[in-house]
């Protein structure tokens, strides 16, 4: 069925159009894989312990799913749609990154003031690297080189050199980050502040914050598209648009009940939102800011992380 859904989407408009959206279900404890061209799930994979993080690898082969009640981490084999392993781990797995490489593969520990550093193909935690408290968002420089972390409890983003495994620098954010991510230049962060309500922007080679842009109330996640940043603002029920090379606010838009999850296509010219109480995912046009297609998936979706698979 994926076979025939990849072929079909070759003849449909749009370069994004073959991707599929791995989509974690808390409540359902499962996977929905979202096929991006027909806005129809395509599989569902079990998964357990109350899913939430998730990483697909940049070339779309693995990805890789935090359980927090589970204290696990799952590997699936993203093609396939199966489960190859489980890693358990102690604390509270949350957030997650996959190295541009393929591995290491990094997870916070919400409980333990640490990340995870670990190598798939053993399945094992091949070092600990101490962070703030209540680290949950991951994200790494497209170089590779440097990890940040969002440290809820400490109102502050670590960074870490991933050659040492070493925290260098922390930054001081709004009150309780939880995402993080960061531009394709690698030179801006971006972290959403869910009690102070706005994002903070931070230039990581200064290791500064350079500005800060109020949002709408409880944001989580900030997606980057169209020379915009789209931030899911949980309370609000909405996405909160503003420019990045201005700063200036664009607008906002309204879609599911507590958004959170956000990425774009790989051609910036759509945006995805995960919509965790309305057990749907929103298409927005990164250009008109319009909702174009509301598509329904598990109970309880969260997708924190980069949860969209590139497919040939």
């Amino acid at each position: 069925m994926r076979s025939v859904l990849a072929a079909l989407c070759l003849v449909a408009a749009g370069s994004a159009c073959a991707d599929e959206a791995f989509i974690t279900n808390q409540s359902g404890d499962d996977l929905t894989v979202l096929d991006l061209a027909t806005g129809k799930a395509v599989a569902t994979i079990p998964i357990g312990g109350k899913p939430a993080g998730i990483a697909v690898s940049a070339d779309g082969a693995r990805a890789y799913v935090t359980s927090p009640e589970g204290k696990s981490l799952a590997i699936l084999d993203a093609a396939a749609g199966k489960v190859l392993s489980r890693i358990p781990l102690e604390g509270g797995p949350l957030g997650v990154a996959v190295h541009p490489s393929g591995a290491p593969v990094y997870v916070a520990d919400w409980y333990g003031e640490r990340i995870f550093a670990i190598d798939p193909a053993k399945g094992a935690v091949t070092a600990e690297i101490a962070v703030g408290k209540s680290p949950s968002g991951l994200a790494l420089t497209p170089d590779g080189k440097t990890l940040l972390s969002a440290d809820r409890e400490s109102d502050e983003i670590s960074i870490v050199d991933v050659a040492t495994n070493e925290r260098v620098a922390t930054v001081a954010v709004g009150k309780h980050p939880f995402g993080v991510t960061i531009d394709a230049k690698g030179e801006r962060a971006y972290t959403a502040n869910v009690e102070s309500n706005d994002v903070s922007v931070i230039d990581i080679a200064a290791r500064k914050v350079i500005a800060t842009v109020k949002v709408g109330e409880r944001p989580y996640v900030v997606g980057l598209a169209a020379g915009r940043a789209f931030v899911s603002d949980q309370y609000a029920a909405q996405i909160s648009v503003f420019d990045v090379a201005t700063l200036a606010t664009v607008g906002e838009i309204a879609v599911g009940d507590y958004p959170e999850g956000v990425q774009a296509s790989r051609d910036g010219k759509r945006v995805y939102v995960v919509n965790w109480s309305s057990n749907t995912v929103s298409e927005i046009d990164a250009t008109t800011l319009k909702v174009v297609r509301e598509m329904e998936v598990g109970d309880g979706p969260r997708s924190f992380g980069l949860f969209i698979r590139p497919t040939p």
